[in-house]
């Protein structure tokens, strides 16, 4: 099947949780259909108004964030990055209009996308003495059929499934990860090491490096992005297993959500699940 889904055809769900350790939450996301502008479908941001229009969906899109320096820091970083992004393809919609034509334009402009929003949270920082050194991940998917879109900052991470295999396509941008890429830490080392905490790019940090890659869409695939509240405590394995059990995305969630619970929740954990379903 090569048509695109229709708007009732495409089965997404996103959640968050503050964990059972933690007294605040430092994640957001969002879920949004790009049209001539920003329809709003779900996220975690207050006041965040819902902008409907009539014109066909020209993508989809759906967006982690993961909040760096405890308390408030984190919770504004994130917040600040998903709105600023959001806010910043709001206003650049044209360039969507040709996305699936592969033009790296549209790959520029999601780079430049994610620059303007690291710039804004160091510049949200500076207003205010107690923001001081915040910063936070950011993984954006967004589909326009054929094909998708990933741009990551961080180590919030994004899976595919499909035909019983789940795969990362993104790379954690964390010093552990980056010494086992150098041959110089074994991957079962780099699993339990401090290091695998510590970014080495993020929105609003000393040093960003976004990464944008493009890659196949189909109705086979099932999307998944999430914060490392899930993955600290959800195996790949695990995770395989429930979407290939899915019945939807909102169950897959909540079921995945209580799995990182019941392993000790000691993170914010966020979850997104999208896939198309023919009516």
């Amino acid at each position: 099947m090569f048509r695109k889904p229709r708007d009732d055809e495409i089965d997404v769900y996103g959640l968050t949780h503050t964990g059972l350790v933690r007294p605040n939450n430092q994640d957001h996301f969002l879920i949004a259909h790009l049209r001539q502008r920003l329809d709003v479908f779900e996220s975690s941001l207050p006041d965040f108004s819902d902008l409907p229009v009539a014109e066909d969906r020209l993508a989809s899109l759906m967006m982690v964030a993961d909040g760096v320096g405890g308390g408030r820091k984190g919770e504004a970083a994130s917040r600040a990055a998903v709105e600023e992004l959001a806010q910043y393809i709001t206003e650049s919609v044209r360039c969507y209009y040709t996305a699936d034509t592969g033009d790296t334009d549209f790959t520029r402009q999601l780079e430049a996308a994610a620059l303007k929003s690291h710039q804004a949270v160091k510049e949200r920082a500076a207003m205010e003495p107690d923001h001081l050194g915040m910063s936070t991940t950011l993984t954006l998917w967004i589909g326009v059929w054929p094909w998708c879109y990933l741009l990551q900052v961080g180590d919030s991470r994004y899976y595919q499934y499909r035909d019983g295999v789940l795969n990362q396509l993104s790379r954690d941008q964390t010093l552990a990860q980056q010494l086992t890429d150098m041959g110089a830490m074994p991957k079962e080392l780099a699993v339990k090491s401090p290091l695998k905490n510590v970014l080495y790019s993020s929105m609003g940090g000393r040093k960003t490096e976004p990464v944008v890659s493009r890659l196949p869409n189909s109705w086979e695939r099932i999307h998944l992005l999430c914060t490392d509240g899930l993955t600290r405590h959800v195996s790949d394995e695990r995770i395989a297993e429930r979407l290939g059990k899915m019945q939807s995305a909102r169950g897959v969630c909540e079921d995945l959500l209580q799995d990182a619970l019941d392993g000790g929740g000691t993170d914010n954990i966020t979850i997104i699940v999208g896939r198309a379903v023919p009516a």
